[in-house]
């Protein structure tokens, strides 16, 4: 990360540009979930506190780079006033008059949320004129929005080239300080635990931990490529055929490392990925399963991954165990939820699956860090060099 932050500037009558990540849902013009703007407060109420003019910018969805009033951010400027307890400026676009009369108005100690960046093309394509235009827009540019760091655009990656001061803000600073810890001197026993529906999403991490952890803890429907490529019957649950040599390799790469590498050995299966529908729970490798799907790890599994995730003094979790937003297969993604908060040491999760499986066992506060970054967590735990975080150290 830079060397400097947020809070080592002199900020008192200055123009501050901060890139926040307010890429958040909305549903018939009310936000159904402001994680993501409550994360950003601590960044926005440091500049506010010291007098600065704040300029805030994100991008909202996939407009395809024209205005579109479903994507506009006009939503999350009355919800960030709601948070701040004071008034924000609405600026009707990101750039130009309507951009600078906003900032105007706003003044010193005031707060001003820019309209979409993606409603111009420009910003996804890196154009350096809109990111001189950006720049132009403020005298310190601050970038606090991780969840967009693994896109170089123009408010991203752009910008930094045509400002003088550029450094990160508290969240992403922060981000970058938990995710980097743990990858470059965890506490060990160090154990990762994987979930979601597909290798592919998450290939560079695993292949990255699996050099660095001690234990890899496999689920949800990704677990079925792996357990496929030993030969198991995995009846019409979700298998990345393209995937199964490399599933092999990377089982293989784990054994001669010495890892402890778990796949679940029972599951719940069902005809059919619905409410209600008849459930069995079966040993892995029973033929018994037809053609039904997995859907849960079962607990068997549980009692293994639980005591695993217990021993641990660093833990990783990215991806449910299965399809939780059903009852009737959330047991697994809940247990694993409730083990995880229950670790001493550092516990970091990633990702708006296990972020709201925490949630739902109602642990979000034993959790030691939560990323607000999910592509940008992923890339950043497979490996990848961020490059709106490599704009910051340049």
């Amino acid at each position: 990360m830079a060397a400097r932050t947020v809070t080592d500037l002199e900020v008192a009558g200055r123009r501050v540009f901060v890139r926040v990540d307010f890429n958040v849902p909305i549903k018939n013009g009310a936000i159904t979930d402001d994680t993501r703007i409550r994360a950003s407060l601590p960044t926005i109420t440091h500049l506010l506190d010291r007098d600065a003019t704040v300029i805030l910018a994100s991008h909202l969805g996939r407009p395809k780079g024209k205005p579109n009033p479903e994507f506009s951010l006009r939503p999350a400027a009355g919800r960030l006033a709601q948070l701040l307890g004071r008034p924000v400026q609405f600026a009707e676009d990101c750039v130009g008059e309507k951009a600078r009369a906003a900032i105007e108005a706003a003044g010193p100690g005031g707060v001003v949320l820019l309209e979409n960046l993606r409603f111009h093309a420009e910003e996804e394509k890196n154009d350096p004129a809109f990111a001189q235009q950006l720049a132009e827009l403020a005298d310190i540019y601050v970038n606090d929005a991780f969840g967009s760091a693994h896109r170089a655009h123009a408010s991203t990656e752009g910008i930094v080239r045509h400002v003088k001061q550029a450094v990160p803000g508290l969240l992403m600073a922060k981000e970058v300080e938990y995710l980097g810890r743990i990858l470059e001197s965890p506490d060990r026993p160090f154990v990762a635990v994987l979930g979601g529906a597909k290798v592919s999403d998450k290939l560079e991490v695993i292949e990255n931990l699996v050099a660095k952890v001690d234990a890899l803890l496999i689920g949800g429907a990704m677990a079925y490529t792996f357990l496929k490529a030993r030969g198991v019957p995995v009846g019409r649950s979700l298998v990345e055929e393209d995937l199964l040599d490399t599933a092999r390799d990377l089982e293989r790469r784990a054994s001669d490392r010495g890892l402890r590498f778990e796949l679940p050995v029972d599951h719940v299966v069902a005809p059919i990925l619905e409410a209600g529908a008849s459930t069995e729970t079966l040993e892995v490798g029973d033929g018994a399963i037809g053609n039904r799907m997995g859907l849960d790890i079962g607990p068997k599994t549980i009692d293994t991954y639980r005591a695993v995730i217990r021993a641990a003094k660093t833990v990783v979790w990215n991806g449910p165990m299965g399809v939780f937003e059903i009852d009737a297969f959330a047991n697994g993604t809940i247990a694993v939820a409730r083990a995880v908060a229950a670790v001493e040491g550092p516990t970091v999760i990633g990702g708006g699956d296990s972020i709201a499986a925490v949630a739902k066992a109602g642990v979000t506060d034993k959790i030691t860090h939560i990323s607000t970054g999910g592509g940008a967590s992923l890339e950043f735990l497979g490996g990848r060099t961020l490059p709106g975080v490599a704009a910051l150290k340049q």
